[in-house]
């Protein structure tokens, strides 16, 4: 295993300590297989992915020989600088401590200072966990972690293949979803946010995904003084929490 040195990202490569690493249940980012490869390692790799949970990605070898720097064979995986934790197990305590749920989910979030502030934010208000999408979201690196201000290494983060599946799940569980979306009529300020309650952050360009909108319990908006866009999404989140925050201590 190497250190990145652009992005300090713990980089393990080459066919075998691969496969040991994700069999190990080591927290891996990803699955880097270089482009173009075929037959018994490409296999190999899509099933043991497939079965572990762990994201692929194809990559072009110019970008593999950098970020490996070694005799990759063809493959690395990125090591996770945290260890994963399961919804399903947390919340069921958080109920049993007889608190009163708060969960963020983020719905394409790409910008890793955006996710190190969002939890940054989610640890100060009493977040009992983030959960973010295996594709499609920021990388949880060394940068994210400066972001964050250590609250990435105490703040329980979930990954999940489906955030649908994740959200009818809470539902089911008594959690009411509510998510941020500039289409809304519903100030956040008039909802009642005492409730067993999980917010959705969308992303940073196109807000949340369309599906995600149709299931949502409740969908608000954080109302601004000037037409100027909008608040960058860390602020936004920020500001969900807070005012949850704000009505929980009453």
């Amino acid at each position: 295993m190497q250190k990145n040195k652009d992005k300090n990202t713990q980089v393990i490569y080459g066919r075998h300590p691969v496969v040991e690493a994700v069999q190990a249940g080591m927290a891996i980012d990803k699955v880097l297989l270089q482009q173009g490869i075929r037959g018994e390692l490409e296999k190999e790799m899509r099933h043991l992915c497939k079965r572990h949970n762990v994201h692929l990605q194809v990559i072009p070898r110019e970008k593999l020989d950098k970020l490996a720097g070694g005799n990759h064979q063809g493959v690395a995986a990125l090591v996770s600088l945290i260890d994963y934790a399961d919804l399903e197990d947390i919340l069921p305590l958080v109920y049993e401590q007889s608190e009163i749920p708060l969960i963020i989910l983020l719905d394409g979030v790409t910008d890793v200072r955006n996710l190190g502030a969002i939890a940054r934010s989610a640890e100060c208000c009493g977040a009992h966990a983030l959960v973010v999408p295996v594709k499609g979201s920021a990388q949880i690196n060394s940068e994210a972690m400066k972001a964050s201000a250590g609250a990435l290494a105490r703040l329980p983060v979930c990954r999940t293949n489906s955030l649908v599946n994740t959200i009818q799940w809470l539902q089911e569980s008594g959690v009411q979803v509510m998510a941020s979306d500039l289409k809304a009529d519903h100030p956040i300020f008039r909802l009642d946010l005492s409730v067993p309650l999980a917010f959705v952050v969308g992303s940073e360009e196109t807000g949340i995904s369309p599906a995600v909108a149709r299931l949502a319990d409740q969908r608000f908006i954080i109302p601004q003084k000037s037409d100027l866009d909008s608040f960058n999404v860390s602020v936004a989140a920020g500001i969900m929490l807070y005012e949850a925050l704000r009505q929980r201590m009453g």
